[in-house]
């Protein structure tokens, strides 16, 4: 009699996690960096919904009623040198530092990244060259490049978003060129190469997945050096004009009450240290989380 085998029972295979549910994860676990994402979120949220959470016009000033200290009936955070509420100054000023923040380095982000893929990609001549140009920029000290291109242009929001872009994209054409250096030569990029791919097909479908995470988290890491920036810039009268409400010009605008009220004086530099600490702690959090290899 021939005997029937006894079934076997099929195991079900656990898929791994993919690659962002692990960095996730991984970042969901820094209490620091949650902390500070928690922080940057309210900030953004803040910076939205500034008419619906500010309790006056920010705009709106009194002679009789300026210098008031922290703590008066009616004005939390005192009033500024023409009267008006600083609490919602200090909201409003929210959307002017992070758009002058943020912007420039988003602007940054899509030319320097540019430029730097083809760079490392094409490498040879190609490399050389481009590579050379961006190291002119490097000769001046970021601080400087910035005022100097402001002082040229112009005081106003347009030339200070211009001046910000042109001083953050070397830096991050390099880390693009470096990062998409050491990726053209990998086996799954020779392989596509192999295969007859062209470059932008090469470059789209293989090298921009591998390099836009770490050239993203860099990027990420220079909105707080972009506020500090754009906040220099404005206290030196070459970027937000008054009467906007904007951290640096705040603190511009609030020196020369600095013997009579000195706490509303550190009110906008206060806000711009927390919001900078803040972005700083978060890159700090994703880098960490996407380095699986640590």
């Amino acid at each position: 009699m021939l005997q029937t085998a006894a079934p076997v029972a099929l195991v079900p295979i656990e898929r791994s996690p993919g690659y962002w549910a692990t960095v996730w994860s991984r970042f969901r676990r820094d209490p620091v960096a949650v902390g500070a994402g928690l922080v940057v979120l309210a900030l953004i949220l803040m910076a939205v919904f500034a008419p619906l959470i500010a309790p006056q016009d920010p705009f709106k000033g009194m002679a009789l009623r300026r210098l008031r200290p922290p703590g008066t009936d009616g004005y939390p955070l005192g009033t500024d040198e023409l009267g008006r509420d600083m609490l919602s100054r200090l909201i409003y000023g929210a959307r002017l530092s992070l758009f002058m923040g943020v912007t420039p380095v988003l602007l940054a982000l899509g030319a320097g990244a540019t430029i730097g893929i083809v760079a490392g990609y094409a490498g040879g001549w190609v490399n050389t060259i481009m590579m050379r140009i961006i190291d002119v920029f490097f000769a001046f000290p970021s601080v400087l490049l910035a005022i100097a291109l402001s002082g040229a242009l112009g005081a106003g929001i347009a030339n200070g978003l211009i001046s910000l872009t042109v001083v953050f994209i070397p830096p991050i054409a390099r880390i693009a060129e470096s990062v998409t250096t050491s990726v053209r030569t990998r086996d799954y990029v020779e392989a596509a190469r192999a295969s007859g791919a062209g470059p932008l097909r090469i470059i789209r479908t293989q090298v921009l997945g591998n390099v836009m995470g770490p050239i993203f988290v860099y990027a990420m890491s220079l909105v707080a050096v972009s506020m500090i920036l754009a906040s220099g810039l404005s206290f030196l009268g070459l970027g937000v004009k008054p009467p906007e409400p904007e951290w640096g010009l705040m603190l511009n605008t609030l020196r020369t009450a600095m013997y009579i009220q000195p706490l509303l004086c550190a009110l906008p530099g206060l806000m711009i240290f927390l919001t900078s600490i803040a972005f700083n702690m978060l890159t700090d959090g994703l880098r960490s989380a996407m380095d699986l290899k640590a």
